[in-house]
């Protein structure tokens, strides 16, 4: 059911080169003021999704709409109120930082005063104050990003459109993206998220879907993904043998055999599994610890590579 007064309402969402469909009538809604995930592996369909969102890419079928408007209505008035900070880095070489903001923000059909004041407000919110007239080929990749997402907010969106924000940064940056972001998030800025990173989704998302082969798998908060398709605890045996495996199977417990590694998830708040094999099999290597949204993710998609 599409959430009331939704930014975004996406309805049998559809996207297709030639015969493939890379989004495969897919629907859900990203209610005001929350920041909503799109999580898959490669090939999922994120991608291809957000650039219907921001009016890049032409819908194949379905409908989308923003701010309570069918997108194709009026796409040019849409964009003036939504955000993109794109993976790629797309800043101009040419230009210095805060120039990078104020020519950006002409775009919006700003004046010269509005776009000054929103770009020294955006730098000093970011910390880029002191680079203001560096080029932004001497930042690092974390100033950039950081760049990126205030050169994102120069029109002072209502949609915040994030793909891949914190790809290849270290944690130190990365965790500063993630705390600019809930600012902005708590001050009632929508946000649409792409992301790899499930300790991101963790963080950011209020709800999230995770997308597989074009189409939604599950939907729902972090933590009831967590709970409903993983449990509360994972245990993991390292190195496992035949006797630990014929000893589970004998439990009808379920679990992952990866060769090297048993990964077991625990769904019972009353299990004593682990202290069951700690006590049958001592001296060998099980550990517990708390389920993670990662978990969900591999149960739901798979661990083979995606190229």
């Amino acid at each position: 059911m599409l959430a009331k007064e939704a930014v975004v309402e996406a309805s049998g969402l559809r996207k297709e080169f030639g015969s493939f469909a890379a989004v495969d009538g897919i629907s859900f809604a990203v209610p005001k003021a929350q920041c909503f995930g799109l999580l898959g592996p490669n090939g999922a369909g994120k991608t291809s999704t957000v650039r219907m969102l921001y009016g890049y890419s032409p819908l194949s079928g379905g409908t989308l709409r923003l701010f309570g408007r069918d997108l194709s209505d009026d796409t040019r008035a849409a964009k003036q109120r939504v955000g993109v900070c794109q993976q790629e880095d797309n800043l101009d070489p040419d230009l210095n930082v805060l120039e990078n903001l104020l020519v950006f923000g002409r775009y919006f059909d700003l004046s010269r005063s509005e776009v000054r004041q929103t770009a020294d407000r955006l730098l000093n919110f970011f910390a880029l104050r002191h680079r203001a007239r560096d080029n932004v080929r001497t930042l690092s990749g974390g100033m950039k990003r950081r760049l990126m997402l205030a050169r994102a907010l120069i029109n002072n969106p209502d949609l915040l459109i994030l793909d891949e924000p914190t790809t290849g940064l270290d944690p130190q940056s990365r965790h500063q993206v993630w705390q600019s972001l809930e600012e902005l998030k708590s001050g009632g800025l929508t946000i649409l998220l792409t992301t790899h990173n499930m300790d991101e989704a963790s963080r950011l998302c209020d709800r999230l879907v995770i997308l597989d082969h074009g189409q939604i798998l599950v939907e729902g908060t972090p933590e009831a993904l967590i709970h409903r398709h993983v449990g509360r605890e994972i245990i993991e045996i390292v190195p496992p043998d035949e006797e630990i495996r014929a000893y589970l199977r004998a439990q009808d417990q379920p679990f992952e055999d990866l060769g090297g590694r048993l990964v077991l998830p625990i769904q019972a708040p009353d299990s004593d599994l682990f202290s069951q094999l700690n006590t049958k099999f001592f001296g060998r290597r099980c550990t517990v610890r708390p389920a993670t949204l990662e978990d969900v993710f591999l149960h739901l998609t798979g661990r083979e590579l995606r190229e």
